[in-house]
Protein backbone atom coordinates (compact mmCIF):
# COMPACT_ATOMS: atom_id res chain seq x y z
CA UNK A 1 0.00 0.00 0.00
CA UNK A 2 1.29 3.46 -0.91
CA UNK A 3 0.99 6.28 1.61
CA UNK A 4 2.10 9.90 1.51
CA UNK A 5 1.49 13.00 3.55
CA UNK A 6 1.84 16.73 3.05
CA UNK A 7 1.43 19.73 5.29
CA UNK A 8 -2.26 19.72 4.42
CA UNK A 9 -3.32 16.10 4.17
CA UNK A 10 -2.71 12.37 4.02
CA UNK A 11 -3.07 10.19 0.93
CA UNK A 12 -2.99 6.41 0.94
CA UNK A 13 -4.09 3.69 -1.42
CA UNK A 14 -3.20 0.73 -3.58
CA UNK A 15 -3.13 -0.09 -7.28
CA UNK A 16 -3.41 -3.52 -8.90
CA UNK A 17 -3.87 -5.06 -12.29
CA UNK A 18 -7.06 -7.15 -12.57
CA UNK A 19 -7.13 -10.90 -13.11
CA UNK A 20 -5.49 -11.91 -16.43
CA UNK A 21 -8.82 -12.70 -18.10
CA UNK A 22 -10.00 -9.14 -17.41
CA UNK A 23 -6.87 -7.29 -18.52
CA UNK A 24 -8.04 -6.57 -22.10
CA UNK A 25 -11.02 -4.79 -20.53
CA UNK A 26 -9.72 -3.18 -17.32
CA UNK A 27 -6.26 -1.61 -17.15
CA UNK A 28 -6.13 -1.26 -13.38
CA UNK A 29 -7.98 -0.98 -10.09
CA UNK A 30 -6.96 1.73 -7.67
CA UNK A 31 -8.12 2.23 -4.12
CA UNK A 32 -7.68 5.57 -2.41
CA UNK A 33 -8.26 7.22 0.93
CA UNK A 34 -7.52 10.92 1.31
CA UNK A 35 -8.02 12.95 4.48
CA UNK A 36 -7.28 16.36 5.89
CA UNK A 37 -7.03 18.36 2.68
CA UNK A 38 -8.67 21.79 2.39
CA UNK A 39 -12.11 21.86 0.74
CA UNK A 40 -11.81 22.79 -2.93
CA UNK A 41 -12.65 21.70 -6.46
CA UNK A 42 -10.83 18.96 -8.37
CA UNK A 43 -10.68 18.72 -12.16
CA UNK A 44 -11.42 15.29 -13.57
CA UNK A 45 -9.42 15.54 -16.78
CA UNK A 46 -9.77 13.83 -20.15
CA UNK A 47 -8.27 10.36 -20.33
CA UNK A 48 -7.98 7.42 -22.70
CA UNK A 49 -9.76 5.30 -20.09
CA UNK A 50 -13.42 5.05 -19.29
CA UNK A 51 -13.83 5.69 -15.58
CA UNK A 52 -15.80 3.73 -13.01
CA UNK A 53 -15.80 4.98 -9.41
CA UNK A 54 -17.20 3.30 -6.31
CA UNK A 55 -17.29 5.78 -3.43
CA UNK A 56 -16.89 4.22 0.01
CA UNK A 57 -17.55 7.42 1.92
CA UNK A 58 -19.54 10.45 0.81
CA UNK A 59 -20.90 10.60 -2.76
CA UNK A 60 -18.87 12.08 -5.60
CA UNK A 61 -20.20 15.63 -5.99
CA UNK A 62 -20.02 16.72 -9.63
CA UNK A 63 -20.66 20.44 -9.91
CA UNK A 64 -19.90 20.76 -13.63
CA UNK A 65 -20.15 17.90 -16.09
CA UNK A 66 -18.19 17.46 -19.30
CA UNK A 67 -21.28 16.61 -21.35
CA UNK A 68 -23.18 19.66 -22.62
CA UNK A 69 -26.55 19.78 -20.94
CA UNK A 70 -25.80 17.46 -18.04
CA UNK A 71 -26.83 18.92 -14.69
CA UNK A 72 -24.74 18.69 -11.53
CA UNK A 73 -25.21 15.48 -9.56
CA UNK A 74 -24.01 13.29 -6.70
CA UNK A 75 -23.05 9.66 -7.30
CA UNK A 76 -22.18 6.80 -4.97
CA UNK A 77 -21.13 4.67 -7.97
CA UNK A 78 -20.62 6.09 -11.45
CA UNK A 79 -19.31 5.43 -14.92
CA UNK A 80 -18.22 7.91 -17.58
CA UNK A 81 -16.96 7.70 -21.14
CA UNK A 82 -14.46 9.65 -23.23
CA UNK A 83 -14.54 13.45 -23.11
CA UNK A 84 -12.63 16.42 -24.45
CA UNK A 85 -13.39 18.68 -21.49
CA UNK A 86 -13.04 18.44 -17.73
CA UNK A 87 -15.46 17.43 -15.00
CA UNK A 88 -15.42 19.61 -11.88
CA UNK A 89 -15.74 17.73 -8.58
CA UNK A 90 -16.33 19.48 -5.27
CA UNK A 91 -14.75 17.88 -2.21
CA UNK A 92 -14.49 18.66 1.49
CA UNK A 93 -10.88 17.47 1.67
CA UNK A 94 -11.72 13.80 2.27
CA UNK A 95 -12.39 10.97 -0.18
CA UNK A 96 -12.43 7.17 0.02
CA UNK A 97 -13.19 4.77 -2.81
CA UNK A 98 -12.05 2.66 -5.75
CA UNK A 99 -11.53 3.76 -9.32
CA UNK A 100 -11.38 1.42 -12.32
CA UNK A 101 -9.82 2.31 -15.66
CA UNK A 102 -11.74 0.52 -18.42
CA UNK A 103 -10.65 0.16 -22.02
CA UNK A 104 -13.17 0.79 -24.82
CA UNK A 105 -13.43 -2.98 -25.19
CA UNK A 106 -14.36 -3.09 -21.51
CA UNK A 107 -17.35 -0.82 -22.10
CA UNK A 108 -19.02 -3.46 -24.27
CA UNK A 109 -17.84 -6.52 -22.37
CA UNK A 110 -18.48 -5.31 -18.81
CA UNK A 111 -20.89 -2.37 -18.99
CA UNK A 112 -22.92 -3.82 -21.84
CA UNK A 113 -22.78 -0.72 -24.05
CA UNK A 114 -20.37 0.77 -26.59
CA UNK A 115 -18.25 3.66 -25.38
CA UNK A 116 -20.31 6.03 -27.53
CA UNK A 117 -23.43 5.24 -25.47
CA UNK A 118 -21.80 7.01 -22.53
CA UNK A 119 -20.14 9.81 -24.46
CA UNK A 120 -18.96 12.49 -22.05
CA UNK A 121 -21.83 11.78 -19.65
CA UNK A 122 -21.48 10.62 -16.06
CA UNK A 123 -24.12 7.99 -15.27
CA UNK A 124 -25.14 5.97 -12.26
CA UNK A 125 -23.36 2.61 -12.38
CA UNK A 126 -26.57 0.81 -11.44
CA UNK A 127 -28.13 1.97 -14.72
CA UNK A 128 -25.52 -0.15 -16.50
CA UNK A 129 -24.84 -3.08 -14.16
CA UNK A 130 -28.18 -3.39 -12.40
CA UNK A 131 -27.99 -5.59 -9.27
CA UNK A 132 -24.28 -6.25 -9.88
CA UNK A 133 -23.56 -2.60 -9.06
CA UNK A 134 -25.28 -2.87 -5.68
CA UNK A 135 -23.52 -6.16 -4.96
CA UNK A 136 -20.13 -4.66 -5.82
CA UNK A 137 -20.66 -1.63 -3.64
CA UNK A 138 -22.10 -3.49 -0.66
CA UNK A 139 -19.47 -6.23 -0.61
CA UNK A 140 -16.54 -3.86 -1.09
CA UNK A 141 -17.84 -1.45 1.55
CA UNK A 142 -18.05 -4.36 4.01
CA UNK A 143 -14.47 -5.45 3.31
CA UNK A 144 -11.67 -3.51 5.07
CA UNK A 145 -8.54 -4.36 3.02
CA UNK A 146 -7.60 -3.44 -0.54
CA UNK A 147 -6.48 -6.93 -1.70
CA UNK A 148 -9.80 -8.47 -0.69
CA UNK A 149 -11.71 -5.59 -2.28
CA UNK A 150 -9.83 -6.08 -5.54
CA UNK A 151 -10.56 -9.82 -5.38
CA UNK A 152 -14.29 -9.02 -5.17
CA UNK A 153 -13.96 -6.89 -8.31
CA UNK A 154 -12.19 -9.78 -10.06
CA UNK A 155 -14.95 -12.25 -9.18
CA UNK A 156 -17.92 -10.11 -10.12
CA UNK A 157 -16.41 -8.69 -13.30
CA UNK A 158 -15.26 -12.15 -14.43
CA UNK A 159 -18.81 -13.36 -13.91
CA UNK A 160 -20.12 -10.51 -16.07
CA UNK A 161 -17.55 -11.27 -18.74
CA UNK A 162 -18.62 -14.92 -18.82
CA UNK A 163 -22.20 -13.81 -19.40
CA UNK A 164 -21.39 -11.46 -22.28
CA UNK A 165 -22.33 -12.50 -25.82
CA UNK A 166 -20.67 -11.94 -29.18
CA UNK A 167 -22.20 -8.49 -29.49
CA UNK A 168 -19.94 -7.44 -26.63
CA UNK A 169 -16.89 -7.41 -28.91
CA UNK A 170 -15.63 -4.29 -30.68
CA UNK A 171 -15.13 -4.43 -34.42
CA UNK A 172 -11.53 -5.57 -34.90
CA UNK A 173 -10.70 -2.84 -37.40
CA UNK A 174 -12.07 -0.09 -35.16
CA UNK A 175 -10.08 -1.54 -32.25
CA UNK A 176 -6.91 -1.58 -34.38
CA UNK A 177 -7.47 2.02 -35.52
CA UNK A 178 -7.94 3.12 -31.88
CA UNK A 179 -4.73 1.39 -30.87
CA UNK A 180 -2.74 2.96 -33.68
CA UNK A 181 -4.03 6.47 -33.07
CA UNK A 182 -3.54 6.52 -29.31
CA UNK A 183 -0.19 4.72 -29.10
CA UNK A 184 1.64 6.24 -32.08
CA UNK A 185 1.98 10.02 -31.72
CA UNK A 186 1.55 11.71 -35.06
CA UNK A 187 -0.22 8.79 -36.76
CA UNK A 188 -2.24 10.20 -39.66
CA UNK A 189 -5.93 9.28 -39.84
CA UNK A 190 -5.67 8.67 -43.60
CA UNK A 191 -2.75 6.27 -43.09
CA UNK A 192 -4.66 4.37 -40.41
CA UNK A 193 -7.72 4.20 -42.67
CA UNK A 194 -5.57 2.74 -45.45
CA UNK A 195 -4.10 0.26 -42.99
CA UNK A 196 -7.52 -1.12 -42.01
CA UNK A 197 -8.82 -1.06 -45.59
CA UNK A 198 -11.44 1.68 -45.24
CA UNK A 199 -11.83 5.17 -46.61
CA UNK A 200 -11.09 7.98 -44.18
CA UNK A 201 -14.77 8.97 -44.17
CA UNK A 202 -15.95 5.44 -43.43
CA UNK A 203 -13.35 4.97 -40.70
CA UNK A 204 -14.45 8.23 -39.07
CA UNK A 205 -18.10 7.16 -39.16
CA UNK A 206 -17.48 3.69 -37.72
CA UNK A 207 -14.95 4.96 -35.18
CA UNK A 208 -17.23 7.72 -33.88
CA UNK A 209 -20.24 5.39 -33.70
CA UNK A 210 -18.26 3.02 -31.48
CA UNK A 211 -16.22 5.43 -29.35
CA UNK A 212 -18.17 8.69 -29.28
CA UNK A 213 -15.12 10.70 -30.41
CA UNK A 214 -13.58 11.09 -33.86
CA UNK A 215 -10.20 9.61 -34.80
CA UNK A 216 -8.69 13.09 -34.66
CA UNK A 217 -10.18 13.75 -31.22
CA UNK A 218 -8.84 10.42 -29.92
CA UNK A 219 -5.32 11.37 -31.01
CA UNK A 220 -5.70 14.73 -29.24
CA UNK A 221 -6.93 13.02 -26.07
CA UNK A 222 -3.92 10.69 -26.20
CA UNK A 223 -1.51 13.62 -26.57
CA UNK A 224 -3.21 15.49 -23.71
CA UNK A 225 -3.13 12.35 -21.55
CA UNK A 226 0.62 11.98 -22.08
CA UNK A 227 1.19 15.63 -21.17
CA UNK A 228 -0.89 15.23 -18.02
CA UNK A 229 1.25 12.30 -16.90
CA UNK A 230 4.46 14.28 -17.45
CA UNK A 231 3.13 17.38 -15.71
CA UNK A 232 2.60 15.44 -12.48
CA UNK A 233 6.38 15.42 -12.18
CA UNK A 234 7.26 18.87 -10.83
CA UNK A 235 10.81 18.79 -12.14
CA UNK A 236 9.67 18.55 -15.79
CA UNK A 237 9.66 21.86 -17.70
CA UNK A 238 6.74 22.89 -19.89
CA UNK A 239 8.81 23.23 -23.09
CA UNK A 240 10.04 19.66 -22.60
CA UNK A 241 6.47 18.43 -22.12
CA UNK A 242 5.43 20.13 -25.36
CA UNK A 243 8.25 18.57 -27.36
CA UNK A 244 8.03 15.06 -25.91
CA UNK A 245 4.24 14.83 -26.19
CA UNK A 246 4.00 15.96 -29.80
CA UNK A 247 2.74 19.54 -29.50
CA UNK A 248 4.02 22.10 -31.99
CA UNK A 249 5.37 24.28 -29.19
CA UNK A 250 4.59 25.44 -25.66
CA UNK A 251 1.87 27.81 -26.92
CA UNK A 252 0.12 24.86 -28.58
CA UNK A 253 0.36 22.91 -25.31
CA UNK A 254 -1.22 25.82 -23.43
CA UNK A 255 -4.06 26.16 -25.98
CA UNK A 256 -4.91 22.48 -25.78
CA UNK A 257 -4.90 22.60 -21.99
CA UNK A 258 -7.25 25.57 -21.95
CA UNK A 259 -9.63 23.67 -24.22
CA UNK A 260 -9.42 20.32 -22.42
CA UNK A 261 -9.03 21.49 -18.83
CA UNK A 262 -10.20 25.11 -18.85
CA UNK A 263 -6.87 26.22 -17.36
CA UNK A 264 -3.28 26.41 -18.62
CA UNK A 265 -0.97 23.60 -17.46
CA UNK A 266 0.98 25.90 -15.15
CA UNK A 267 -2.23 26.85 -13.34
CA UNK A 268 -3.27 23.19 -12.99
CA UNK A 269 0.09 22.34 -11.46
CA UNK A 270 -0.31 25.17 -8.96
CA UNK A 271 -3.92 24.53 -7.98
CA UNK A 272 -4.24 20.74 -8.01
CA UNK A 273 -3.19 19.98 -4.45
CA UNK A 274 -5.68 17.14 -3.88
CA UNK A 275 -3.90 13.98 -5.10
CA UNK A 276 -6.79 11.99 -6.53
CA UNK A 277 -6.28 8.45 -7.73
CA UNK A 278 -5.40 9.33 -11.30
CA UNK A 279 -2.63 11.60 -10.01
CA UNK A 280 -0.83 8.70 -8.32
CA UNK A 281 2.86 8.24 -9.01
CA UNK A 282 2.41 4.46 -9.15
CA UNK A 283 3.00 3.55 -12.80
CA UNK A 284 -0.04 2.06 -14.56
CA UNK A 285 0.14 -1.71 -14.67
CA UNK A 286 2.28 -2.05 -11.56
CA UNK A 287 0.87 -3.78 -8.53
CA UNK A 288 1.32 -1.80 -5.35
CA UNK A 289 -0.53 -4.33 -3.20
CA UNK A 290 1.74 -6.69 -1.25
Amino acid sequence: MARSSTVVGISEGARRRPAPLLQPYVRWYEGYRLAGFPPAHHLGLSSLDLTVVLSLDRPVDITRAAAPGQSPGRFTALASGLATSAVTIAHDGNQHGIQLALTPAGARALLGVPTSALGAWVVDLEDLLGPDARELHERIAATPRWPERFAILDRILTRRLAGADGAAEMDARVAHAWHQLVTHPGAAVREVADEVGWSRRYLTARFTAELGVTPKESARIARFDRSKAMLRRPEVRLPDVAVRCGFYDQAHLAREWREFAGVPPSRWRQDEVFPFVQDSDVPPGEDSVP
